[in-house]
């Protein structure tokens, strides 16, 4: 009866160095991908601001001109009202960047927590209804998840239920594996928050970037005041055209960025809850303490 009970504490230090070996690899990968995806959206959006944008814009800004100087102001903003031309600076285009580069991480990570999630569906202890669990008993329940492949031993819901089996019949007492449990629960958490960290840092980001192409867009306004005062204020309109353009731009990717964000974690934290719920009543409450 000791040595079984004991048994599950020899392989618990090995285990719990391997999934630290898994998560190294797992963060060197999301270094990786982060790189590549950025990589990937830069090249994306200077292939599309260089062939479809700034040529099109430049086309409408430097189009014939056959009006009166009453109309000049009012042909002025409708130009700037085209989705080009509101498009075509370099600030327009970092802030949709590093939108598209975080959107992109955010999907990697929902793509995750949703393959996560299906496992909540799958019996990976069958204790049967009035069956109970003894210390004695946790190489039996464990041998199911250690057949697991191992790509699907280190998701979260199975790195729980071993958690919680490997405490259990360490100690043989149902309230460290509870607390093993939360433990596990906690660190989940703080291991996804950590993983937003950069998407985070990119939403503050791109409203910089919006406030970069502001003071550009009010400096060259200001240069142009004097040719204003001359009646052409179509250096002024331009001007203030950057300023309100990237501005414009930065929010509404920051909207986007954010409303994402917030989906994201509330997915993740329903993830974390509803693994604790599963392994509590499909494991915790048909556990029993040796005699």
């Amino acid at each position: 009866m000791v040595m079984e009970s004991t048994r599950p504490l020899s392989i618990e230090k090995p285990r719990a160095a391997a999934n630290l070996r898994e998560r190294e690899r797992w963060t060197s990968q999301d270094i990786v991908f982060s790189f590549v995806a950025l990589a990937l959206c830069l090249l994306l959006t200077q292939t599309i601001w260089a062939l479809v944008i700034r040529p099109n814009a430049d086309a409408i800004l430097n189009a014939p001109q056959r009006i009166t100087n009453a109309d000049k102001a009012d042909h002025a903003v409708r130009q700037l009202r085209s989705p080009y031309v509101i498009l075509r600076d370099y600030e327009q285009q970092v802030s949709i960047t590093l939108g598209l580069w975080a959107l992109v991480i955010l999907a990697r990570q929902w793509r995750g927590t949703t393959q996560a999630r299906r496992l909540l569906e799958r019996n990976y202890v069958n204790v049967g209804e009035g069956m109970v669990v003894l210390p004695e008993d946790v190489r039996i329940y464990s041998r199911s998840l250690e057949g697991l492949p191992e790509h699907e031993q280190e998701l979260f819901l199975p790195r729980l239920l071993t958690v919680a089996l490997n405490r259990f019949g360490a100690t043989g007492r149902i309230q460290d594996a509870a607390e093993a449990v939360r433990d596990e629960c906690e660190f989940e958490s703080s291991s996804q928050e950590a993983k937003l960290s950069m998407v985070r840092f990119t939403a503050w980001a791109i409203p910089a970037v919006g406030f970069v192409g502001t003071v550009r867009g009010i400096g060259a306004a200001l240069q142009e005041a004097q040719g204003a005062m001359g009646g052409d204020i179509s250096g002024v309109t331009l001007g203030l055209g950057v300023t309100f353009n990237s501005t414009l731009t930065a929010l509404i990717m920051t909207i986007i960025v954010m409303f994402w964000i917030h989906q994201l974690q509330q997915a993740q934290d329903r993830l974390v809850l509803d693994s604790r719920t599963y392994v509590d009543r499909r494991l915790l409450r048909q556990m029993r303490e040796g005699r």
